[in-house]
């Protein structure tokens, strides 16, 4: 017989899981093509991007392959990930092909504190390409074009007020 804790806890989950959701992996800088991630990462016996990261934001997914996390800090795009990659999955030759993230940053504006009319900047603070814009003190949006996707803004965010999607003909 069921606990009544159960029968609340199944309150909290939805009836039915959406199926349609796609879950994407946001891939470290430098890669060029997604299938090369899935057919060199798996088997890799090193996952030197990993170590070899000083901001602590690659990690191995579930399927064998490198992802960021932003939950604690951003990408420096500091070329280590490319440059301990041995088997060229990461590789600075597609440095031109990779200067942004695979990523596209956005505001929630509900969630969003300085929407609300209270001074924010704290996902400002951290952006060194200027790519969130205020108007005057309060309702930031971020330029896609000046954004990199380094992600310092999502760990700053006092609210959880910045997610991101991924950027259309991309990985």
């Amino acid at each position: 017989m069921a606990s009544r804790r159960d029968l609340f806890k199944s309150f909290t989950k939805p009836l039915v899981p959406n199926q349609e959701e796609e879950i994407f992996l946001v891939r470290p800088p430098y890669g060029k093509d997604e299938s090369i991630f899935q057919n060199k990462c798996p088997s890799c016996e090193y996952k030197a991007c990993v170590t070899s990261c000083d901001e602590k934001i690659i990690f191995i997914a579930e399927d064998g392959t490198p992802t960021l996390s932003f939950k604690q800090n951003g990408c420096t795009f500091c070329d280590e990930c490319a440059n301990a990659c041995i088997d060229g999955v990461l590789s600075l030759e597609n440095i031109e092909t990779s200067e942004n993230l695979n990523i596209i940053f956005h505001i929630d504006f509900h969630k969003c504190i300085a929407h609300e009319g209270v001074i924010c900047h704290s996902c400002k603070e951290p952006c060194i390409d200027d790519a969130i814009l205020f108007n005057g003190m309060f309702n930031p949006i971020i330029d896609e074009n000046r954004c990199t996707g380094c992600g310092f803004c999502i760990s700053r965010c006092p609210t959880m007020a910045i997610d991101y999607t991924r950027r259309k003909n991309e990985f």
